[in-house]
């Protein structure tokens, strides 16, 4: 009998591409939202990234929404 192996180093959650729980890549960065240079060093916020290892669809929500 064949046994599959799935690697447990990464997170498993929800894609919404594959519509069922696949192993991510999460990592958390820091993105500028405003395109306006003068101000752009003080538009900089987290955001959690998390990446299908299937599919290789992407996610990013930020993190904080004060």
């Amino acid at each position: 009998m064949a046994s599959k192996h799935v690697q447990s180093d990464g997170v498993v959650e929800q894609c919404s591409e594959c519509g069922r729980e696949q192993p991510h890549e999460v990592s958390i960065d820091i993105l500028t939202e405003s395109n306006d240079e003068q101000n752009a060093e003080f538009s900089r916020e987290p955001y959690r990234v998390a990446e299908c290892r299937t599919c290789g669809h992407t996610t990013k929500t930020r993190m904080n929404n004060a």
